[in-house]
C-alpha cells in the first residue's frame, strides 16, 4: 500500500488529500473524484456566485422562498438544528455582520454602533424558514446566509463517504486544518491529528492519533487585529455584532467533519466555561480550547497523549 496525494485550493482554502491504495491509476481516478465533490459543493454553495443557490436565496430575502434540492434542504435542516441547540451561538445568516469589517486594514476602525445595530435587526436563524416541498425562504429583506462555518467539514464527509463505498482501506481530506481521516495509513499506522499552536500555525502543540473521525479548529489563527491591546478574532457574535477576544483557538473531535466545523464556531462564541459543558453532554464529542491567556482546557474523556475514547 502507498499514499497518493494531491494539494489543491477549494473553497476558498488550501486543501490537501491522502488516499492509501496498491494501484497508481485507481488512486490517481480517486483523487481526481475528490476534487471534482469538493468542487461540486462549492458551485453549489458559494455565495461568491450569482448562479448558486446561495446567491439565488440571498437574492430573494424578504421576497420569495426557493425552491432548493434534497441535499441542500437537508443541510439546511442540519444547520438550524445546530444553530437551535446552541442558542444560535451558531448561526448561518450571520454573513452581514461580517461585512461590516475588514480584517486586513492596518489601522483598523469598529463600524459604528448604529450600523452594528441596524445590522443585527437582519440576523437570527430564526428568520430562516425552511417551508414544505424543499422551500426556503430569508423573512428579512437583505438578509443573508453563508455555508462558510460548514460547508468543509461538508465536502470533507462527502469525500469520505464516496471513498468509503468504494472500499478504499484509508484516507484523509484536510481543508485548512479542519481534518477528517477514516481507516489506516499506509504502513499500517494510525492518522495523527495535530493541534497547532495559535501564535504560530507551524508548531504543533498537541498530537492526537485517531482512525476514524474529524476535526475542525475555528481560530484567529489567519484573521484577527489588535486594538487597544487586545486581539480580536475575526469570527463574529451574532447577538452582540462584535468580535471575539476571550479565546484564541477551539478544536472540536466527532465523526463527523460537518458537526465539527458547526460545533467550533459555536465553542468559540459561546465561551470556554460554557463551551465545554455544552460539549461535554454531546456524546462522542471532544474540545480542546486555547484562551486569549494561552491556557489551555479539556473536556471530558479526552486524552492528549493516547487516542481519542
Amino acid at each position: 500500500m502507498k499514499e497518493y496525494s494531491v494539494h489543491t485550493r477549494l473553497m476558498g482554502c488550501a486543501f490537501e488529500i491522502i488516499v492509501v491504495h496498491h494501484d497508481d491509476n485507481e488512486a490517481d481516478i480517486l483523487l481526481q473524484s475528490a476534487i471534482q465533490e469538493i468542487k461540486r459543493i462549492e458551485f453549489l454553495l458559494t455565495e461568491y456566485s450569482d448562479t448558486s443557490i446561495t446567491s439565488d436565496i440571498n437574492q430573494h430575502a424578504g421576497i420569495a422562498p426557493i425552491e432548493v434540492s434534497d441535499e441542500v434542504y437537508q443541510l439546511l435542516q442540519r444547520a438550524q438544528n445546530i444553530a437551535s441547540i446552541t442558542q444560535g451561538a451558531f448561526d448561518i445568516t450571520v454573513s452581514p455582520l461580517k461585512q461590516l469589517y475588514n480584517f486586513k486594514q492596518q489601522d483598523f476602525t469598529f463600524p459604528s454602533n448604529k450600523k452594528i445595530q441596524d445590522t443585527l435587526k437582519i440576523i437570527g436563524f430564526q428568520h430562516l424558514h425552511l417551508l414544505e416541498k424543499n422551500k426556503v425562504f430569508l423573512s428579512k429583506k437583505n438578509m443573508r446566509i453563508s455555508f462558510a462555518a460548514i460547508g468543509k467539514g461538508y465536502a470533507a464527509d462527502c469525500v469520505r463517504k464516496i471513498w468509503q463505498d468504494k472500499n478504499v482501506g484509508g484516507g484523509a481530506i484536510n481543508a485548512s486544518g479542519d481534518l477528517s481521516v477514516f481507516g489506516k495509513r499506509a504502513d499500517g499506522t494510525d492518522w495523527k491529528i495535530g493541534i497547532p499552536n495559535p501564535d504560530n500555525k507551524t508548531e504543533i502543540l498537541f498530537s492526537i492519533p485517531i482512525i476514524e473521525g474529524a476535526i475542525a479548529t475555528s481560530g484567529d489563527y489567519e484573521q484577527y487585529f489588535i486594538k487597544n491591546g487586545i486581539r480580536h478574532s475575526h469570527t463574529i457574535h451574532p447577538k452582540t455584532g462584535l468580535p471575539l477576544s476571550t479565546i484564541k483557538s477551539v478544536s472540536i473531535f466527532h465523526r463527523s467533519a460537518e458537526l465539527c466545523d458547526a460545533l467550533a464556531t459555536a465553542v468559540y462564541v459561546m465561551g470556554t466555561e460554557v463551551g465545554l459543558h455544552f460539549i461535554n453532554q454531546l456524546p462522542q464529542t471532544h474540545a480542546i480550547i486555547i484562551n486569549a491567556e494561552n491556557k489551555v482546557f479539556l473536556s471530558n474523556h479526552i486524552q492528549l497523549n493516547n487516542a481519542l475514547v
